[in-house]
């Protein structure tokens, strides 16, 4: 029986917070350098695409290229960025000073006052005739009012936008090992802290105490604590129950450091495992290696979904997308977004090259009785896939 399945000696919250430690304030953001590399990048693909200028929008693809981090609203904020390598930020006039301190790359900003069209002031920092490409992120109000500034001749920029964020650079894997690193220490807390009766509630708070106490800024970007028949149910039910003996616990959490995301999941038993929870948490091991395995260089993202569901359907599951068995993809990209392309799914048949990062979870549900889900992600390399953190080594010991 796990120590982390029954709690060290009862820990309280507090003792667990305590015991730890900083994590992150090594963490270095993504350099100026690294960023106007970015941009070069995307001039030349603009190049190659026949687009003159591209607009990107208030979001994680702004924060990727410039480094100035602003979330999307109705209020249109972003940078115009031209095939020549050119930056201009556009934002509301009342936010200059804030807008300044957000900037990675320093640039000219150019702002509108409220009763002002912010779509007409893009436009007019286009010569006439300007081919825009859109970021693909940016919400249709904003495509469609720049479109009609321009007379039309706006398009999706998604390929010349995206194509470089999937294959991660040595900063930011190291961001992501970082974080990765230190939710585990959050999980392994959280695992010592359960007792018959705590809510999921409880259990949430003190997840996201502990995240920050390990340094991340905002805590948890994100928390799913589940037990028993509600783990069926992969992100969550409208009333979750408290924990009571014998029940599956599945704790599914991540934060963020210079914006780089950690999201990983823990499926364990409170108590002594029985034999049919022990037997879906092993085939759901199995599942997690055989796509693992299945990642090599060169072949489709699909082909690391098809690994997966193979494995299930060889120990009674599926086949496909049917439950009991595996229904949903088997992983997604990471990165600045928790889910970004492309996707461990089939008909995605995107190659895997070097650089490319991916959860790795293909959820077995077993409905009216629990679901296992093990979350750990892994990166390519020139040698193959490679963990960022190591897969739990058995339904007894979920952390090694």
């Amino acid at each position: 029986m796990s120590k982390f399945t029954r709690g060290v000696g009862g820990s309280t919250a507090e003792a667990g917070l305590a015991r730890l430690k900083p994590m992150l304030s090594d963490c270095q953001p993504i350099s100026h350098d690294e960023h106007r590399a970015r941009l070069a990048g995307l001039a030349g693909r603009m190049r190659a695409a026949g687009l003159d200028a591209v607009w990107l929008n208030a979001g994680t693809n702004l924060t990727y290229y410039t480094g100035m981090s602003w979330r999307a609203s109705e209020r249109l904020v972003g940078a115009v960025v031209t095939a020549d390598g050119g930056l201009t930020y556009v934002g509301p006039a009342f936010e200059e000073g804030t807008l300044r301190l957000y900037m990675g790359i320093e640039a000219p900003l150019s702002g509108w006052e409220e009763h002002e069209s912010p779509y007409a002031l893009v436009a007019s920092l286009l010569p006439s005739g300007a081919k825009l490409g859109v970021d693909p992120a940016a919400p249709y109000f904003a495509v469609t009012g720049l479109s009609d500034a321009l007379g039309g001749g706006v398009s999706n920029a998604g390929n010349a936008v995206l194509q470089a964020r999937a294959r991660k650079s040595a900063a930011e894997l190291a961001l992501m090992q970082a974080t990765k690193t230190a939710t585990i220490e959050v999980h392994k807390a959280a695992g010592a802290i359960l007792r018959p009766g705590i809510t999921t509630a409880e259990v949430t708070e003190f997840i996201h105490a502990a995240h920050k106490r390990i340094g991340a800024p905002g805590g948890s970007t994100f928390c799913i604590v589940l037990f028993g028949p509600d783990t069926a149910f992969p992100h969550g039910v409208a009333r979750p129950k408290s924990l009571e003996d014998g029940d599956v616990v599945l704790i599914d959490t991540g934060c963020a450091m210079h914006g780089y995301q950690s999201d990983i999941t823990r499926t364990y038993v409170f108590g002594e495992p029985t034999a049919r929870q022990r037997e879906v948490w092993d085939a759901e091991k199995a599942c997690q290696l055989a796509a693992f395995e299945a990642a090599q260089l060169g072949r489709s993202c699909a082909s690391v979904d098809a690994a997966a569901r193979a494995e299930a359907e060889t120990r009674g599951f599926g086949p496909g997308y049917q439950l009991p068995g595996i229904p949903h993809r088997t992983g997604h990209g990471i990165g600045l977004d928790i889910h970004e392309a492309p996707y461990l799914v089939g008909g995605d048949e995107t190659p895997l090259e070097t650089g490319m990062c991916f959860s790795n979870e293909p959820m077995i549900c077993v409905p009216g009785e629990f679901g296992i889900r093990l979350e750990d992600h892994f990166y390519m390399t020139a040698d193959g896939p490679r963990w960022f953190t190591e897969p739990s080594k058995s339904i007894e010991d979920p952390f090694g």
